[in-house]
């Protein structure tokens, strides 16, 4: 029996998958791909009120309930929010999730964006993606390179736009609206972030939040109700070849964004 392509996603936090990228993921999921989740972070700071190990273990299960919805694989956490950085003892961990799951695509966060770990994650998740195939690269846990190529998409930065305010113009455009109420179903999972982001950024209406940068996304296709946004990395040292896969998988579900420069 042949193995289904899979798809990664690979991000910072609990929820950020719900937020960018689990629509992309499901529609994948119809044309037969098997999803696979992981956040790098355990979420551990995102808490007003409970320990660091109580808060980690709580979003752990989050994610899992999440993961259950949908059935995404779900794979764990390698260190603590803030703890997030370009360096080999983290690279290594996600450089062996990636050739547990051998993935033809991977997702992960914009190359800029509000925070710190939003942004280390990407770093992560391009440079395991690329040393995949290097003998010499150790991962860990211990498992064998492979040289199949793999695309790798950057969602939108949270809010749709960068540090400074500009607003970012994703490559391409996915349909997510008619996968769009998993989408809202998995992001309700995540109840301790909702009462975080109340206290600490006054999201009084997550889900609608998440909605309505949906929404957003939807407008500027000019085609869709819903829409989640990508840029498309170098092939360069990732394939043989360019490669889209979104486009070619999805086929109307997908619009270039003429915007795109």
């Amino acid at each position: 029996m042949s193995k289904k392509p899979a798809v990664l996603a690979l991000v910072a936090h609990p929820d950020d998958i719900e937020f960018t990228m689990i629509g992309t993921m499901l529609m994948l999921k119809k044309h037969g791909w098997e999803m696979h989740y992981m956040t790098i972070a355990n979420g551990c700071c995102g808490t007003a009120t409970e320990t660091a190990e109580a808060t980690a273990a709580t979003r752990a299960k989050e994610c899992q309930d999440a993961c259950r919805l949908a059935g995404a694989i779900w794979h764990p956490s390698v260190c603590n929010d803030l703890e997030i950085f370009h360096n080999w003892d983290i690279i290594s961990r996600v450089l062996g999730v990636i050739r547990e799951v051998q993935p033809s695509i991977v997702l992960t966060q914009a190359p800029e964006d509000y925070m710190e770990d939003h942004l280390n994650s990407q770093r992560v998740a391009a440079t395991a993606a690329f040393c995949r195939g290097m003998l010499n690269a150790p991962c860990n846990p211990k498992r064998p390179p492979y040289q199949d190529d793999i695309v790798v998409y950057h969602s939108v930065p949270h809010g749709l736009m960068d540090p400074f305010r500009r607003k970012v113009e994703p490559e391409i455009f996915v349909n997510v609206e008619p996968v769009f109420q998993m989408k809202w179903d998995m992001l309700t999972c995540h109840k301790s972030q909702k009462e975080w982001l109340d206290v600490s950024q006054g999201m009084d209406a997550y889900q609608k939040t998440m909605q309505e940068f949906m929404a957003e996304l939807g407008s500027r296709s000019g085609k869709f109700k819903y829409a989640e946004g990508f840029r498309r990395r170098n092939w360069l040292g990732l394939s043989s070849k360019e490669w889209d896969p979104l486009t070619e998988i999805l086929g109307d579900d997908v619009l270039a964004n003429p915007l795109y420069k």
